[in-house]
């Protein structure tokens, strides 16, 4: 399966700003400030959509997050007309087995000082903090976010989340899974002592979408 990326993109759309076209393509599209409408069905304020062909986006002015599985060789999609900007490009090295994949939008929220503790993921996924702070401990190293930063998660990597000490942190997430996982958690806790541990975060989920490539 190597070849294949995920790709997260901020889009800044103006009001008046004419009705873009974007390809054929496997993406999510959360709205991040104000509403959009994908093919005339409305997306709210802090909601996401998924499609897997051409498809047109409309607003009167809006943030949206745009995530797209792609073939590495592809050009990435800036859209027209818009202040698009490329903030992740990440290789998959991994996918889930053959059975079939699955796109997943969720978004991921820890009280002040919550933590995930150390784990992995069936899938590779790209995740982006929509508030608070949070520092990722991975593979030997920390990395710290703030609001609009994306980063990278292959899966099978264990990873340790440390939230804001002061404020609620929240992040949305997009994920590659197993079809099988549809409706369920992709989480596995690396050490036998935190499984059964009291867990602080909470989630809202968007969507659960199957997609062939």
């Amino acid at each position: 399966m190597i070849g294949y990326a995920l790709r997260f993109y901020r889009d800044n759309i103006g009001p008046g700003a004419d009705p873009v076209s974007l390809p054929a393509g496997i993406r999510t599209v959360y709205a991040r400030r104000g509403a959009v409408r994908l093919d005339g069905v409305s997306v709210a304020e802090d909601d996401a959509w998924f499609g897997d062909g051409a498809t047109t986006l409309e607003c009167e002015g809006a943030t949206v997050w745009r995530c797209e599985f792609a073939r590495q060789a592809d050009t990435p999609v800036h859209l027209p007309g818009v202040n698009s900007v490329l903030l992740l490009d990440a290789p998959l090295t991994t996918l889930p087995p053959d059975g079939g994949l699955m796109m997943r939008c969720d978004s991921v929220v820890f009280p002040p000082g919550g933590c995930a503790f150390t784990h992995t993921h069936k899938g590779p996924g790209i995740r982006c903090l929509q508030k608070g702070t949070i520092r990722i401990d991975s593979d030997g190293h920390s990395s710290h976010f703030g609001p609009g930063e994306p980063w990278f998660e292959a899966g099978p990597v264990p990873v340790f989340a440390q939230a804001d000490a002061e404020q609620e942190s929240r992040f949305i997430r997009i994920s590659i899974l197993p079809r099988a996982l549809e409706g369920k958690s992709s989480i596995a806790y690396v050490l036998p002592e935190d499984r059964d541990k009291p867990k602080s975060q909470a989630y809202r989920g968007y969507f659960d979408r199957f997609f062939e490539i």
